[in-house]
């Protein structure tokens, strides 16, 4: 059966469009061709591509303490990510003053400082060194460690920081509470699921570490922590349901030690079943940090052996994580003598999803070369669908024939409709592009869309990794004081979803494509644009909307697209370029932007998608699009990428968010190869899904 890198490899193989390489390219194609060749060189010997996936200070820190409680002790790496931890708060001083942002250029967290801080003192930096004590400062003016959120104070709870009273009760019997109660593990997101099923074993049997650390943290409170009554919670929180939820915590904590020790067991056995089932090899549990770490906890508690498989795999998936690297470049003031190599820990593994976005960008250059590249990446991806595995998401769509894919390299028991989608999206435009690969690419497609239909959520949206998440009282309880607790419809993955039905050829008479185009008109907002969940935030959802609409057969006069157009016009930088940092995202929750939004600086994964937004919207020859791609050509590095430190992904707004080292690679290759082939070709429509 003929397969996508046999077609690349045909003697015949064609360029379909593409330009000529020599010297007498325009300043355009010589910067597409940069951005194509610094691509290639990143792919994977196996076809696939990966990139850094970095997340604030509180991943390093949690990894130094969880190693530091069972007294493992690795100096050279402790060096190396001690080396990192200093070098982010010396870089955003400006800003953090002193602590650790969230994101670059964004002010202190407390919670990401205090952690930061805990694990250079587990390090062995001294309280009285100049950068711990900016730090401790930083710390105490922003409010001391007793404003840290609810998942700073279980750790700290486990070192003997704070009481366990700081902690909201979350018992283990949860696990065996019946699907018709207001709480349900089928009722919160897949995320809040893997961290908290375990993290409830750990927090009812309260281990100490095996090895004391010799360190305390009472400096940075304000408040000795014993004393602290009224912990903070999140601003989201809404009544009734936040005065309900704090008076059963203030019921659970007098009462959690007298439950039957009969339901207790059964209670534990059936967390550490539900981990096992999941551990998912040296992938780990839900392929997220957090949840990883609490499985080995978990196992600690349970009395289970070092040498037992079960931890041993579990410690292998959260080494996988660790990346060694070269320091970015000094900031002003820092110590260069010393060696640039660091270490930091990635929340989780991004190759789905990498290679997806990569191969649509590779794709719209119409090189051969490019093409050829693609076509070795979607093959990988190809083998890694999900079609044997029902996982949670079964819970709420039974009888529905697993077909998706994950974001990590394995995750079956948690597949998302985002990736999905695009996946889907870059197989049927090879198809068309390259040319046709056999049936397998067929049934791959037609499985996935299936499943992605099946996964709409009521009133026409979907959700990442569940369908109808919607049970928002949860968002309430005093444990969910991030606000991200549930997984429900947002206009990014719904757009996303919408664009793969589109292009393949489903119109408006299919149901699943007129109730997605409501959902979405329904969705925008009223300055015109459209909120994003997983990308910051206005330009990405906007970007995801705009590219859904246009697939879905709405023209640019249509006044969703003329209103999202003015939208972005306005917010176009004196520079050209567009920037938005995490601090848009709404201060109590909810999609509609704060009345004293304020945009941010230029970066070039947010310009890209604003380009490829306007595009999309019939608005190819605004000066506005020829702004932004002349801000794009201005900052490409000699290598062919985009500079950007800037954090323009999202994993719980306000609370985590993500930088994608591939996003300024090949977004900006993106925008500008689309931007000249509508230039140069016979219609300034966009023809694709994304």
């Amino acid at each position: 059966m003929q397969d996508l890198a046999a077609a690349a490899a045909r003697p015949d193989f064609a360029l379909a469009g593409g330009l000529t390489e020599g010297p007498d390219r325009t300043g355009l194609d010589a910067a597409i061709g940069r951005a194509t060749d610094h691509l290639l060189r990143c792919q994977q010997a196996d076809g696939h591509w990966v990139f850094e996936l970095e997340a604030d200070a509180t991943i390093p820190a949690e990894y130094i303490m969880l190693r530091r409680f069972f007294g493992r002790r690795d100096p050279a790496r402790e060096v190396r990510i001690g080396r990192y931890l200093r070098r982010v708060q010396a870089q955003e001083a400006a800003t953090a003053g002193g602590g650790w942002p969230l994101f670059h250029g964004g002010p202190i967290d407390v919670s990401c400082s205090v952690k930061a801080y805990f694990a250079l003192r587990l390090i062995g930096d001294a309280p009285e060194a100049p950068h711990m004590a900016r730090a401790r400062a930083a710390i105490l003016a922003a409010g001391g460690a007793e404003r840290s959120n609810v998942f700073t104070r279980a750790t700290l709870a486990l070192f003997g920081e704070v009481p366990w009273h700081a902690v909201p009760v979350m018992p283990p019997e949860i696990c065996l509470l019946p699907r018709w109660f207001p709480f349900h593990l089928s009722k919160v997101s897949y995320w809040a699921r893997t961290v908290l099923v375990p993290l409830t074993v750990v927090m009812a049997r309260r281990p100490v570490p095996l090895v004391p650390t010799g360190v305390s943290l009472r400096e940075l409170f304000r408040t000795p922590p014993e004393r602290v009554r009224r912990w903070p919670g999140g601003a989201h929180a809404a009544e009734p349901w936040k005065t309900l939820f704090a008076s059963l915590d203030w019921v659970l904590q007098r009462t959690q030690h007298h439950f039957p020790a009969g339901a207790r067991a059964r209670a534990e056995a059936k967390a550490e079943a539900f981990v096992t089932e999941r551990l998912n090899g040296e992938d780990g549990l839900g392929a997220i940090y957090p949840a990883m770490a609490n499985a080995i906890w978990m196992y600690h508690c349970l009395g289970v052996p070092e040498d037992d498989p079960r931890v041993v795999t579990a410690w292998s998936a959260v080494e996988k994580l660790v990346l060694d690297r070269k320091a970015e470049p000094a900031t002003a003031g820092e110590d260069t003598g010393e060696s640039r190599e660091e270490s930091y820990v990635q929340p989780c593994l991004s190759p789905i999803w990498d290679t997806a976005l990569v191969s649509h960008a590779l794709l719209e250059t119409g090189e051969a070369r490019a093409e050829a590249a693609v076509a070795r990446g979607l093959s990988w991806l190809l083998e890694r669908q999900i079609t044997d595995v029902a996982g949670d998401w079964a819970e709420a769509r039974p009888g529905v024939p697993p077909g998706g894919w994950a974001f990590q390299y394995a995750n079956p028991h948690y597949p998302d409709v985002d990736d999905t989608a695009v996946v889907v999206l870059a197989l049927d435009r090879a198809e068309r592009q390259i040319g046709p690969a056999g049936g397998r690419v067929a049934k791959a497609v037609a499985r996935a869309t299936d499943w992605v239909v099946a996964m709409q959520s009521k009133g026409g949206g979907w959700g990442a990794f569940d369908a109808d998440n919607t049970h928002h009282h949860l968002n309430s309880i005093p444990f969910a004081d991030h606000g991200a607790l549930l997984d429900p419809p947002t206009s990014d993955v719904s757009g996303r979803c919408l664009a793969m039905l589109a292009q393949l050829g489903h119109g408006s008479d299919h149901p699943a494509v007129r109730s997605a185009i409501d959902y979405m008109l329904a969705e925008q907002e009223p300055d015109g644009s459209w909120y994003g969940r997983w990308g910051v935030n206005y330009v990405y959802g906007t970007w995801s909307a705009l590219t859904a609409l246009n697939a879905a057969g709405l023209a640019p006069e249509h006044p969703a697209m003329q209103k999202a157009v003015a939208w972005l016009k306005a917010r176009q930088n004196p520079d050209g370029g567009w920037g938005e940092d995490g601090f848009t995202y709404p201060r109590c929750g909810g999609t509609r932007a704060d009345t004293d939004l304020a945009m941010g600086p230029s970066t070039a994964s947010q310009t890209a998608w604003a380009l490829l937004a306007l595009m999309a919207a019939g608005a190819v020859d605004d000066p506005a699009v020829e702004r932004g791609a002349q801000w794009l050509l201005r900052q490409q590095r000699a290598d062919g990428a985009w500079p950007e430190e800037d954090y323009t992904g999202t994993g719980f707004p306000r609370v985590f968010y993500l930088r994608y080292h591939g996003y300024a690679r090949l977004f900006p290759l993106w925008a500008l190869a689309r931007l000249r082939n509508l230039r140069r070709g016979n219609s300034r429509q966009v023809v694709h899904g994304l």
